[in-house]
């Protein structure tokens, strides 16, 4: 579906940043949205989504055990 999000968890990317997370959550509520940049009037929702889904992909990676894996996120 969103081929430019790249893979975050360990050990496929050890050091993971905010700003890759962020990137992955813009990339994926344009694709879900249709809009690379929303018209004013939806910038509110759109950035909250992004927020979101950045949150929700913080609280995955942080709970991910990956089986062989030291890599741990800070």
């Amino acid at each position: 579906m969103c081929r430019s999000i790249k893979t975050l968890r360990p050990p496929v990317t050890p050091e993971v940043t905010e700003e890759d997370i962020r990137a992955a959550a813009v990339q994926y509520v344009r694709k879900v949205s249709g809009f690379r940049a929303p018209a004013a009037h939806n910038r509110e929702v759109f950035d909250h989504a992004v927020e979101s889904v950045a949150a929700a992909t913080r609280e995955l990676l942080d709970g991910l055990r990956v089986r062989g894996s030291t890599a741990t996120r800070p």
